[in-house]
Formats: C-alpha cells, sequence, structure tokens
C-alpha cells in the first residue's frame, strides 16, 4: 500500500506559444482547469500504475474543493483521509510554452493545514510506503517521516518544490528524491556535493537524483545505478516529475528493485510529457508497459 501524505490543488493551466518575460503580459491561447497538486497528481500516477493509494491531505470549502479531488476520485485514491478546512483549496497557476516549459506559481491554501496526525499508526508498518513531498507544513511532514520511520514503513520523500527540512528527519527517509535544482538545495543545506552518490554519504540514506533528458541516478546501499530517459517529443513536462515519483512508488510497492522501478518511472514520464495537462497527462499502466515493450 502506499500513502500519500501531500498537496490538493486545482490547476489553472495556461497554453501560450512563450513564458512571459518578467514584467511582460502576453495573451495565452486557451486556458483551463484540471486537478493538480503534488501530492495528488502522485497518488493518482500510482493508482493508474496499479497501485492501491490513500491520499491524505486537506481542502477548503470552497468550490475548487469538488473538482480538485476529481481525479483522484477517478483513479480509485481513498480519500477517508482528506478533510475539508475553512479558507481556500489550493491553486496553481501554470503556464506552458511550446517548448514545453512551463513556470507555475502555487498558493498553497489548505494545503498548510494538512495534519500528520490523521493518518492512523496501524497504516504505518513494514507494508506500507509513505509518500510525501513539500507543499504541505513542513513541520507536519517531518513529524510524519519520523512516525513513519519508527514504524518501520519505507519513506519516499520528493523534496519538491525545493525547501529545508530538519536534518534528523531527512535521515529517517529511506529515499529521497531531487530534481537536478532541487540537489543543489538540499546539497546546500547538508554540506556536501549535489550529486546523488554525495548526497546519500552525507545523509546516510538513499538518494536518486532525476536529471532531465540525461536520465536518472540512485545511490541506496551502497550501489549506484543510472537509468537513460525515453526519447520523446516533449509537449508539456508540468505533470512528469509527479508522474516519475509515483510511478516509481507504485513499482516498489509491487517488489521492482530500485533500477527496475527507475526504468518504468522513467517511461511513464516520459509518456505525460507526450500530453498536456497535469493529471490529464498520467498514463495508466498498460501504457507505460507497452512503451517499456516498445
Amino acid at each position: 500500500m502506499i500513502l500519500v501524505f501531500g498537496s490538493i490543488n486545482l490547476d489553472l493551466i495556461f497554453d501560450m506559444e512563450t513564458l512571459p518575460a518578467p514584467g511582460e503580459t502576453r495573451l495565452a491561447r486557451s486556458m483551463r482547469t484540471e486537478p493538480g497538486g503534488k501530492g495528488a497528481n502522485q497518488a493518482v500516477a500510482a493508482a493508474r500504475d496499479g497501485a492501491e493509494v490513500a491520499l491524505y491531505g486537506a481542502v477548503g470549502r470552497d468550490s475548487f474543493a469538488g473538482p480538485a479531488q476529481a481525479g483522484l476520485e477517478a483513479a480509485g485514491v481513498d480519500l477517508w483521509g482528506v478533510e475539508a478546512v475553512a479558507g481556500a483549496t489550493g491553486v496553481a497557476s501554470i503556464v506552458t510554452d511550446n517548448a514545453g516549459r512551463n513556470a507555475i506559481a502555487v498558493a498553497a491554501g489548505a494545503n498548510l493545514r494538512a495534519r500528520q496526525d490523521k493518518v492512523p499508526d496501524e497504516f504505518l508498518d513494514e507494508a506500507t510506503i509513505v509518500l510525501v513531498q513539500m507543499e504541505c507544513d513542513a513541520g507536519e511532514t517531518a513529524k510524519l517521516i519520523s512516525r513513519a520511520s519508527a514504524a518501520g514503513a519505507r519513506v519516499i520523500l520528493n523534496l519538491a518544490p525545493a525547501a529545508d527540512l530538519p536534518l534528523a528527519a531527512l535521515k529517517k527517509c529511506w529515499l529521497i528524491v531531487v530534481n537536478e535544482q532541487e540537489a543543489i538545495h538540499l546539497a546546500a543545506q547538508v554540506g556536501s556535493g549535489a550529486d546523488a552518490a554525495d548526497l546519500s554519504a552525507k545523509l546516510g540514506v538513499g538518494v536518486l537524483r532525476t536529471l532531465g533528458e540525461a536520465g536518472s541516478e540512485a545511490m541506496l546501499d551502497g550501489a549506484m545505478h543510472r537509468v537513460a530517459a525515453h526519447a520523446v517529443k516533449a509537449v508539456d513536462t508540468t505533470a512528469a516529475g509527479d508522474c516519475f515519483v509515483g510511478v516509481l512508488a507504485a513499482a516498489l510497492d509491487r517488489g521492482l528493485d530500485l533500477p527496475a522501478a527507475m526504468k518504468r518511472a522513467s517511461a511513464a514520464a516520459a509518456l505525460a510529457c507526450t500530453k498536456r495537462g497535469s493529471q490529464g497527462s498520467l498514463p495508466e499502466g498498460a501504457e507505460t508497459d507497452a512503451a517499456i515493450g516498445a
């Protein structure tokens, strides 16, 4: 089972020819809304890849709450742990361009009121992967990492967006997943090099660094693993990172070893780049199977 403690957003997605420069106003070709949030995206990616997933988080008591959870419901994610709180549901404004690049601004809203003590102790054991990110309150995330680690669960921290967590919490993770920018942030915090090997040696835990078109690298239990990226024509990279992390967790939950899970996650993330949108771009397991087979 995968237990996600994370954010639930409604994404406002603007399709443009080029990203606006600072101080510049540009007209978008179109705008649409789509459910998003790193926690929700990763939960949906894992569920579509066949995992049993439960999400713990918070939404506001507003008109955005229902649409923000629609993708989770459609994917079969257990939402018993999602609490409705006073205030606004989280919102992200996403601008994408013809090259598949994006610029994102996030208003956390209710996500900062998600509380880890809503997660029952009985769900934290050796059979559970606990997946967390950095769009909820960092203190709450650190407390859940500590609880889950003590109970024997494997904790995967996606340090995204880049932010500080206490060193004690970082050292209790089973695997920390970062992109290149997040790796630089983490390296500055802990005083090490920014590659997976240096970070892993400094923290004493597994570290996986995604490298965009160069693939990914991971150091776990003293072994280095490198996986190439799948070559595709990128249309929109918005959900690629979340897709990678969610499918990685699903593959590990099914018993794949880390290199095999990285290969599957890489294939799924590449597929996500070929479609526009957030959760709408996340592939089903059968699509990923076909991509790996090809």
